[in-house]
């Protein structure tokens, strides 16, 4: 149920019903059946038999096998609606605790499925008549629908993560990691190459000059704000971080620990709604920072950067700096000093879980090309959107090839998703305890 409830909501198209969410076509599909009947009822709300028919017809869609026999089909009824109560009661649950959604994100996440599904089709005219004979009635009524599937899966998935913090770890045996690992040994991909390393980054640092220069600018913008000036078209403007400018610097929600650096999550935290910050230095430059909203431990907030300006010089003692790293490593001088001393805080210090050899940035891979465990690589350049390259060296920490899995290898994995599957299905079953629930099938 865990990895249904939580799957993206946009699926490979296999016609129009199989890419849309279940629970959506669910509720409008009751229109072109002959006979319904209720086969739950879920607090003040029941749940249709074509709900649990339209969600087995969407993983049919996607790909799962019907059982060929009546009992194997009824159980995988009993289990799908199973899977619907869930949902509902996890919604029902999230309503009670007042948690909220974000409209302007579920009215664009259904805009964007209504984009891809529409560009299936030649013409208005033939997504219109599709869209009736799956019994999704007009484009309107279609968006309608579609837009409360994901207010619900919203609602759901933040019920879900408020009640994840309450869960209790579950002990595993070693006998059930092994036969959850023997069941699904069939199912498993083939290991791909993979490969661990730490690096340390060098990054080319602003002049004196240069710092002070964007610090005025960015000082000459907080004042325009005090004055009145519009936060979002100043950012629109102004703002030097191109993941956020063309959003008037819109951040979205974000909880202590979610990847900004330490100095701009602390300023972000301690403002109240609607406050504009200081101008503040990290290592991306000075920002300006605005928060929106706040709610339960999440802070929505917009920012502006400023960039000290990079020039060739600096790009060049930072190349210099790379290769002194790289040579001092090799030397001995252990890794835990050369990052104190050179690595660009906003920077992953490396990838120790392993990943995919094939998925790698191109310039890792030729730096990697060759490599065994232990060895450093020679710096090499990094892309940087943000404005001038980096440089990075890299030693190898471990390097698989492709193959076979062995339970030892992901006995970790196992044991965690076991655990995990085990209290959260504790607090589902502890939430029907405390919901009317009435199971019709």
């Amino acid at each position: 149920m865990m990895k249904r409830l939580f799957a993206a909501a946009v699926l490979v198209p296999v016609g129009l019903v199989a890419q849309i969410p279940a629970t959506t076509a669910a509720r409008r599909v009751p229109t072109v059946l002959p006979i319904d009947r209720v086969a739950a009822v879920v607090g003040d709300q029941t749940l249709l038999w074509s709900d649990v028919l339209t969600s087995i017809n969407q993983r049919r869609a996607q790909g799962m096998q019907l059982p060929p026999d009546s009992a194997g089909q009824a159980a995988l009824a009993r289990q799908v609606l199973n899977e619907l109560v869930d949902e509902e009661i996890l919604v029902q649950k999230a309503k009670e605790m007042k948690l909220e959604v974000v409209e302007s994100e579920i009215t664009s996440a259904a805009d964007r499925q209504i984009k891809q599904v529409r560009s299936q089709f030649p013409s208005d005219e033939a997504y219109r008549d599709e869209l009736r004979k799956a019994g999704l009635g007009n484009p309107d009524e279609y968006r309608k629908s579609l837009i409360d599937q994901y207010r619900r899966q919203q609602y759901q998935q933040k019920a879900f993560a408020e009640l994840k913090k309450k869960a209790k770890p579950v002990n595993v045996s070693e006998e059930e990691i092994t036969a959850a690992f023997e069941r699904s040994r069939a199912d498993l991909q083939k290991r791909p190459a993979t490969v661990t390393f730490r690096q340390i980054v060098v990054a080319p640092h602003a002049s004196p000059a240069a710092k002070a220069k964007a610090k005025a600018r960015a000082d000459s913008l907080l004042a325009e704000i005090r004055k009145g000036g519009d936060f979002e078209q100043i950012a629109k403007r102004e703002s030097m971080d191109p993941g956020t400018k063309q959003l008037g610097g819109d951040l979205g929600w974000n909880r202590r620990g979610s990847g900004l650096v330490p100095e701009f999550e602390a300023v972000m935290f301690a403002l109240r709604p609607g406050e504009v910050s200081p101008v503040i230095e990290t290592a991306f430059g000075y920002h300006i920072i605005r928060v929106d909203r706040v709610q339960a431990a999440e802070v929505k907030a917009r920012h502006i950067l400023i960039a000290p300006e990079i020039d060739s010089a600096d790009v060049a003692r930072a190349r210099a700096e790379a290769d002194s790293v790289a040579a001092q490593w090799r030397r001995g001088v252990s890794y835990d000093s050369l990052v104190a001393k050179h690595h660009d805080p906003t920077e992953e210090k490396g990838v120790l879980q392993p990943f995919p050899r094939d998925s790698l940035p191109a310039s890792y891979s030729g730096a990697l090309a060759g490599a065994k465990a232990g060895d450093i690589t020679r710096p090499f350049e990094l892309a940087n959107p943000r404005g001038a390259a980096k440089f990075a060296v890299l030693q190898v920490v471990t390097m698989t090839d492709a193959g076979e899995y062995k339970v030892g290898e992901i006995r970790d994995q196992i044991r965690q998703q076991l655990s995990d599957e085990r209290s959260i299905r504790a607090l589902l079953d502890e939430l029907r305890k405390q919901t009317y629930v009435a199971i019709k099938l």
